[in-house]
C-alpha cells in the first residue's frame, strides 16, 4: 500500500490538534497567548493552510497534555510528512479555499461532483480548458493561461490508474451542449469523455433535460470521502460571484452527499460513451445547434 499523501496527512493533523485544543479546553486564542503566537498563526494551522514545524510542535502538544512518546511520535510523523502540500507553486493563482479543494481531490477515496455549466476540471481537454479560462479573463497574459492549464492538466493524472479513488461526476445536459471552444474542440472534448467514461474507476452520468427542475439547480459542488476513519467527509461549493467554501460539517456533507444520490436517480447512466459520441457527430452536422435550427425556420419562411 502507498503511503498517504502528503495532503491527506497534514489534513489528519489538523484534525487531531483541533481535537486535542478542544479536550484540553482551550480557546484558540489561549493557546496562541500560550505559545506566544499570533492568533492567525494558530487558525492557519487549523485550517490545513499552513503545516506545523516539529519543533512547533512538540511544545504545542505539551500544551495540550499530551507528553506520551506513544501519541506525540505519530502527530510528529504527519507534521514530518504533510511539509509539501501539493500544488503549493500555484499559491500565486489560487486562493486558499482553491487549494484546499486541491488538497480534498489528491487524498479523497471517492470523489462525487455535480456540474451544471462546464466540465469539471479533471475532464477538461487542454483546449477546452484554455477557452474557459479565456472566457473568464480575456485580458489575462498567456503564460498565466499556460499555467492554469498546467496545473489542470497535472491534476488529471488521478485518472491515468486503474487503481486509486474512486470518480463519480454527473454532468446536466447543458454541459455537453455548449460549445466551448468552437465545434471541433466541443467534440474532441466529448470523444475525450467517451474514452473516460469505459474506464473502471470513472462513473460518467448525464442529467437530461427532461428531468426538469432539481436540487442541483443551486449549483455545482464536489464531495469528498476519505479512507482514513478520522477524517470525516468534506465539501467543496462555488457560486457563479466566484465565491467559494469548503465544509466538514457533518450535517451540511451529509446533506450534498443525499443531494448528490438524488439527482443520480435522475441521471442516463447506462451506454453513456455511446451517448457522448453520438452528441459529438450530432455537433459536427450542427443538427441539434439552436442558432442552426433557428437560420433553417427563417430560410423556409422566407421561400
Amino acid at each position: 500500500m502507498s503511503a498517504p499523501s502528503a495532503a491527506l496527512q497534514r489534513l489528519r493533523l489538523r484534525t487531531e490538534l483541533r481535537k486535542a485544543r478542544t479536550r484540553a479546553g482551550l480557546t484558540q486564542r489561549q493557546v496562541a497567548a500560550k505559545m506566544e503566537w499570533s492568533s492567525s498563526k494558530l487558525i492557519r494551522i487549523e485550517a490545513g493552510e499552513v503545516g506545523i514545524s516539529v519543533n512547533d510542535l512538540r511544545p504545542l502538544l505539551a500544551a495540550y497534555g499530551i507528553t506520551e512518546s506513544r501519541r506525540v511520535e505519530p502527530l510528529l510523523d504527519l507534521a514530518r510528512n504533510s511539509r509539501k502540500m501539493p500544488f503549493s507553486e500555484y499559491r500565486d493563482l489560487f486562493g486558499k479555499e482553491f487549494l484546499q479543494y486541491l488538497a480534498f481531490e489528491s487524498s479523497a477515496s471517492i470523489i462525487r461532483q455535480f456540474n451544471s455549466l462546464q466540465l469539471p476540471g479533471l475532464l477538461q481537454t487542454e483546449e477546452y480548458g484554455r477557452a474557459i479560462m479565456r472566457s473568464y479573463d480575456s485580458s489575462a497574459a498567456e503564460e498565466t493561461l499556460d499555467r492554469y492549464v498546467e496545473a489542470r492538466l497535472l491534476r488529471q493524472e488521478l485518472l491515468m490508474s486503474d487503481e486509486g479513488s474512486q470518480l463519480f461526476f454527473i454532468l446536466d445536459e447543458s454541459v455537453i451542449r455548449r460549445q466551448v471552444g468552437g465545434r471541433g474542440v466541443m467534440r474532441a472534448q466529448l470523444e475525450r469523455l467517451a474514452e473516460l467514461a469505459v474506464r473502471p474507476r470513472i462513473n460518467i452520468l448525464i442529467l437530461p433535460f427532461s428531468a426538469g427542475a432539481h436540487a442541483g439547480m443551486q449549483g455545482p459542488f464536489t464531495h469528498f470521502e476519505f479512507e482514513a476513519d478520522e477524517m470525516p467527509d468534506s465539501m467543496y461549493v462555488e457560486n457563479p460571484r466566484g465565491d467559494s467554501y469548503t465544509s466538514s460539517d457533518p450535517e451540511e456533507t451529509g446533506r450534498y452527499l443525499e443531494r448528490f444520490w438524488d439527482l443520480e436517480d435522475l441521471c442516463i447512466k447506462d451506454g453513456v460513451p455511446d451517448l457522448l459520441r453520438r452528441v459529438a457527430e450530432r455537433l459536427e452536422e450542427g443538427s441539434d445547434d439552436l442558432v442552426v435550427l433557428l437560420n433553417q425556420a427563417d430560410s423556409t419562411q422566407n421561400r
